[in-house]
This record gives structure tokens, sequence and C-alpha cells, in this order.
């Protein structure tokens, strides 16, 4: 069986992944393979994030590995909060606070555009291919839903009247970009064969 490093400790990532990808690979997250290290995300992009992840991770164990590394850009603020999304409030990583930071920030603002955008690595033989998603949306006035994780109670996809986390995993993933990512990931192995 084909074996890839997912650059997380995050189970849910993980087995959202094992189970788009079946039986063809053997996903292992960072402390399955055996690390103990928070990879830091220093960049001004999500790309550059992603293959910092990636990159270090494939140095260290010399496998194949993968990424990723996602952020809310909203139209209004100049695609703030971005790549520090996770951190918009500070480095406590706090979803309320972020959230609370980001509705203050578009209180007297019209514009609600926004989108989630995915950026996945996977490095193999050394070499990293890029796979992004995105889901476009807007950004509504309070919180909304008790599921998900930062963004989801203010976030309402393109084409939907729920926030995400108003919606079941199975809802969200018809508009996830991360989702949408992770299959574009999934095609090149299935095609390249490489790994």
């Amino acid at each position: 069986m084909n074996t890839l490093i997912f650059a997380t400790n995050n189970l849910n990532k993980v087995i959202e992944v094992r189970s788009l990808l079946g039986d063809s690979f053997k996903i292992l997250s960072l402390s399955e393979a055996g690390i103990d290290i928070d990879v830091p995300e220093p960049f001004d992009t999500l790309e550059e994030n992603a293959i910092e992840k990636s990159e270090v991770i494939y140095k260290l164990k010399g496998l194949s590995c993968f990424a990723e590394d996602t952020g809310l850009e909203v139209e209004a603020l100049n695609g703030e909060p971005g790549v520090k999304s996770a951190r918009y409030a500070g480095d406590k990583r706090s979803f309320e606070d972020n959230i609370n930071k980001l509705l203050d920030n578009l209180k007297e603002v019209t514009n609600r555009k926004a989108r989630f955008r995915t950026v996945i690595c996977l490095t193999v033989n050394g070499k990293h291919n890029i796979f992004e998603g995105e889901c476009k949306g807007s950004i509504i006035a309070k919180t909304r839903g008790a599921g998900g994780f930062g963004y989801d109670p203010v976030f309402i996809p393109e084409g939907a009247t729920k926030t995400f986390a108003e919606m079941s995993l199975q809802e969200k993933n018809i508009y996830s970009h991360r989702k949408k990512a992770t299959e574009k990931l999934i095609a090149w192995l299935k095609e390249m064969a490489v790994v």
C-alpha cells in the first residue's frame, strides 16, 4: 500500500482525507509517523506555508507527504484575515475572538463578499505539487449555528441559506474548499500513481 504523511495532527482532517482516498493509500498523521514537531507558518501566503510544512516533513522522513493551509479572505478588508486567519485576534487562537474582530471590522461595511481558500502542497521525490480549492460566500452580521469551527458561524457559501456552522458535514462538503482541494490531490495521485 502507498503511504503518505499528512502534515497535521487534526484527526478530523485525517479521517476526511482517508475516507476520500479509500484503500489505495495509507495516510499517516504526524503523530502516527512518529513526528513530534510544530512546523511554523511564517510566510505571507497560504502557498508558501503549505510548501514549508510539506518540505520540512519530507526532509525529516524522506517519505511523500502533503500539507495544507487555509484562510478566509474578505473582499472589503483587502483579503484579511487571509493567511493570519487562525491568529487574527492574537496568538492565543480563539475562534470567538477572531470572529468578534472580523465582525467589528465589518460593522459599517455593506460589501460582505468573502471566500475560504485551501492550498495543499504534495511533496513527492522532493518536488512540490500545488492544489487549491475555494468556496465563495458572504459574512453575516451575527453568528449562527453550533457546528464546525473557525469562522463557520458567520460564513454562508454561495447558493446556500445556512452558515457552515448550521450544516452537517455532508452538507458542508457540497461547498467545502478543503474537499475541492483534496479531490484535486486525489485525482493527481490516482493519475500519476507515483507514491
